[in-house]
Formats: structure tokens, C-alpha cells, sequence
């Protein structure tokens, strides 16, 4: 989980820096990160 949340940040200040807002990237890369995680941990156990 920690790890998508992580990948999710980084992807988040990539956009965010695209669009010149980073607190907004981080924030949307964070939502994404922690669905992702979700998704993927309860398919299968790390």
C-alpha cells in the first residue's frame, strides 16, 4: 500500500508541475496511489 501511495505522490508532482499546481498533482497522485494500493492489495497479499 505504502508503496502505490509513494508511486502515486511521484506521479502526482510530475503532473502537478505540468500544470503548475503542485499541491493539486500531489494530491490527485495520492487518491490515485491509495486506489491503486487498494485494488492491488486485495487481489493479492505483498
Amino acid at each position: 500500500m505504502a508503496l502505490w501511495m509513494a508511486v502515486g505522490i511521484g506521479m502526482g508532482a510530475a503532473i502537478g508541475t505540468a500544470l503548475d499546481d503542485v499541491a493539486m498533482g500531489i494530491g490527485i497522485g495520492v487518491a490515485v496511489g491509495a486506489g491503486i494500493g487498494a485494488v492491488a492489495s486485495s487481489r493479492r497479499k505483498d
